[in-house]
């Protein structure tokens, strides 16, 4: 039996586990499963992977992709340039493992955003400064796009929300939550701004997909924005770990 799963902490909000039992049925996959591992500090990370010798691959979620690098082995470059990672692929050989780390959430950000994408000239507003928010930074700049990151706190180029001035929201195409602000159970958190100042030309997109309608999309929808949901980026990054597990040249 192979075995994958996600870590992070907490995990009551992840569909990951779902996806993926309804995928094996579906694609009529045998020979594996997919399970929660919600684990408190990574320094259980190394157990974890000692008492699962079945386990082949993982996905990392919040609060771990970037603190997740400590216990690797080998990195991919887009890891190495973004900081963060969200899938590991596991392997043992001759009594040793081996942990490779990688990034699908590229793949769903870019999925995600390019039928909305206008090209070059686009200015984003990037919401949280976690290993998330370093993915969506890395793949719009690769699309022509410039972005600005908010925190609480400002800091080093880093923005905080008392920061955001209307003539600077109001200069802005795309708004990205990479915070975990909406996500259930608390589904009427939302990032602090000004959705007074949102109109028709705002795109806004929210990496929370459970609910899939946040209340910062639908703060956007009823001011006429774009929006788009998680649930393009949770498809995709889920596929592309898929590719990565059972891809033999990784």
């Amino acid at each position: 039996m192979r075995k994958f799963g996600l870590i992070g902490y907490p995990l009551i909000h992840s569909f990951s586990e779902k996806y993926f039992a309804d995928k094996f049925k579906r694609e009529k996959i045998t020979g594996c499963t997919y399970e929660n591992f919600p684990i408190r500090s990574l320094e259980e990370f190394p157990a974890l992977i000692r008492k699962n010798p079945d386990l082949y691959g993982l996905n990392v979620t919040i609060p771990y992709k970037s603190d997740i690098l400590k216990y690797v082995n080998i990195t991919e470059d887009v890891v190495d340039q973004i900081g963060a990672a969200n899938v590991l692929k596991i392997k043992r050989e001759n009594g040793k493992t081996y942990i490779s780390a990688h990034n699908s959430d590229v793949v769903g950000i870019k999925e995600s955003l390019v039928p909305y994408s206008r090209g070059k000239g686009h200015r984003a507003l990037i919401l949280g400064t976690g290993g998330s928010s370093k993915a969506v930074a890395w793949t719009i700049k690769r699309m022509g796009c410039e972005s600005l990151l908010v925190s609480r706190i400002a800091r080093g180029g880093i923005l905080s929300y008392s920061d955001i001035s209307p003539d600077l929201l109001t200069g802005i195409n795309l708004i990205v939550n990479t915070t975990p602000l909406g996500m259930f159970p608390d589904i009427d958190s939302k990032p602090e701004i000004d959705y007074n100042l949102l109109t028709s030309k705002h795109i806004l997109f929210d990496l929370v997909y459970n609910p899939e309608m946040t209340a910062f999309l639908k703060m956007g929808k009823e001011r006429g924005c774009k929006i788009i949901t998680g649930m393009k980026m949770l498809r995709s990054q889920a596929e592309r770990s898929w590719e990565i597990w059972n891809d033999e040249n990784l």
